[in-house]
């Protein structure tokens, strides 16, 4: 087959089948998957993030897949983390002659690596915000104009977005040899989901199936290891509500009705941020979830194969 492209991407919400797409393609084009899952870098954080590793087996073929389980419960993966991680998978994967196949729901990973541009850690610089804290919002933006024209509104919607805007200018001004070295990678982009009733079934249902599986003994099991309530419930959904029961804040019924919401929520605001990606130029190849796996596998070899950007 000759494919054009560098990658290919299945996104989607929580619950859609997007992990069992992507292996089933992984599998077709002898790949290797890389995960775009903000909390499935974390070891021991296995039913609450939904990894579904059973998803990686194929025809009995074990699918190899890259930044899973890769740091501790306890620790604050970050985005600036994640890009430097993915480029040293994504490079191994081309000295192999494997095909990548990039696959999460995490809208700021997906952005981080298909948007072609390095995102850098720009450390509080509180000498140049004490200085700026005394002038003028219209200043602020004046400031702000002589560093680059400004694109993004939103950098302007409040002092406070000013003043960081400004600091992040002043930091890129100062750091002339940073590394913002980025590849430009040519992927496909295939989305999955579920009409919205769908979408909310299927959550309902896998939600109810994990605490089945024991996803409260799980929440548990990190704590009696060390970890502070805290901390787990720092990194939301599943964890948060969980953990507030596990520590008698709230009852069974009160958690997994409260829980069950955010996920929908959750799910709505990826759909939002899947939308936004489009409208930024970002082309997506939606397919409905509820078609089978043989139709969904020959549409996306379909689009690779006339390279449909």
């Amino acid at each position: 087959m000759d494919i054009k492209y560098d990658m290919l991407t299945i996104l989607g919400p929580t619950a859609g089948g997007k992990t069992s797409l992507a292996a089933r393609m992984t599998y077709i084009l002898d790949g290797e998957i890389i995960s775009a899952d903000s909390r499935q870098v974390y070891r021991g954080m296995d039913l609450g993030t939904g990894k579904d590793l059973d998803d990686y087996i194929v025809e009995g073929k074990q699918i190899p897949y890259h930044l899973i389980d890769i740091v501790d419960a306890g620790y604050k993966y970050n985005v600036y983390e994640y890009q430097k991680d993915f480029l040293e998978v994504y490079s191994e994967i081309q000295k192999r002659k494997k095909f990548p196949v990039f696959c999460g729901g995490s809208g700021m990973y997906l952005d981080a690596v298909l948007k072609g541009y390095k995102l850098i850690p720009v450390p509080a610089n509180e000498q140049l915000r004490n200085e700026l804290e005394n002038k003028s919002t219209e200043e602020l933006i004046t400031i702000l104009k002589s560093f680059k024209k400004i694109h993004n509104t939103s950098d302007t919607d409040s002092r406070k977005r000013v003043i960081r805007a400004i600091e992040i200018e002043t930091f890129y001004d100062e750091s002339k040899d940073i590394d913002d070295y980025f590849p430009k990678i040519n992927s496909l982009l295939i989305g999955v989901k579920f009409d919205r009733d769908s979408r909310r079934r299927r959550i309902s249902e896998r939600l109810k199936q994990r605490l089945d599986e024991g996803m409260i003994d799980e929440v548990k099991r990190i704590m009696d290891s060390g970890i502070s309530p805290e901390n787990l419930i720092y990194y939301g959904l599943e964890y948060k509500y969980i953990t507030q029961h596990v520590i008698g804040e709230i009852t069974f019924d009160e958690m997994f009705k409260q829980l069950e919401t955010a996920i929908h929520q959750f799910a709505k605001r990826q759909m939002t941020w899947f939308r936004g990606m489009e409208r930024k130029g970002l082309k997506i190849h939606w397919l409905d979830g509820y078609t089978s796996m043989k139709e969904k596998t020959e549409r996306v070899l379909n689009l690779l194969e006339n390279n449909c950007f």
